[in-house]
């Protein structure tokens, strides 16, 4: 059986962390966006630490059947939910006929649950012409990620640092190429999960994440 050594005591530590990196990057007008709900915890930290805003990026994975943690794509929120699809994994996978459809459709009905949940009547922080900081609590895969980034560089983001404390190294060249920087804390040898390099990984819960974006926008006003 695999084990591997934890890295981080939970997200708060590994956003502390991961904070210090940040803080060298020559910055103009930074938003720090967030994948929830994992990402929330990490991301407070730094939006705290570096003393900028704090927003959310609700993105969807297009999971494969019977394997949802296999992504064929991702949803991307935006005025138009955006889907953006992994072609190699679903050459691989062939899912049915209609498949892409459906889930696409139940993950979008997600995406307008938590962006009720999460916004309310609130406009989201724009990315437009400023330099964001993307994070989550860790990469596996990397297909989320990548929808996200496809889809802020579509909106407009001047500058796009993707932070994270932990991913396979086998996924960061081809990211790095596609952002300006990519700050990863630490690339363990035979990357297995991001759950493993977390003393306490417990999921995050909605009441955290609106918790800690209610505390960012305090701070932030402040």
């Amino acid at each position: 059986m695999f084990t591997a050594a934890w890295l981080f005591e939970d997200r708060a530590d590994a956003g502390r962390q991961l904070a210090r990196a940040v803080e060298g990057e020559s910055l103009d007008s930074p938003l720090v966006m967030a994948l929830p709900r994992g990402g929330v915890p990490v991301a407070y930290e730094i939006a705290a630490h570096i003393r900028a805003p704090l927003e959310i990026l609700i993105v969807r994975k297009i999971g494969a059947p019977g394997h949802s943690e296999f992504g064929l794509g991702a949803l991307v929120d935006g005025e138009e939910p955006e889907l953006v699809l992994n072609r190699q994994a679903i050459r691989l996978v062939r899912p049915p006929k209609g498949y892409l459809d459906a889930e696409a459709g139940r993950q979008r009905a997600e995406i307008l649950r938590r962006r009720a949940l999460y916004f309310g009547e609130r406009v989201p922080a724009s990315p437009r012409d400023r330099d964001v900081i993307l994070v989550d609590d860790g990469i596996a895969t990397g297909g989320t990620v990548r929808a996200a980034i496809k889809a802020l560089k579509r909106t407009g983001a001047r500058r796009l640092v993707v932070a994270v404390p932990v991913a396979p190294k086998s996924e960061l060249a081809d990211l790095a190429s596609q952002v300006d920087r990519l700050i990863c804390l630490a690339t363990p040898f035979a990357f297995r999960a991001v759950g493993l390099y977390y003393r306490n990984f417990e999921q995050t819960a909605d009441e955290e994440v609106l918790a800690l974006m209610e505390k960012a926008r305090r701070e932030n006003e402040g």
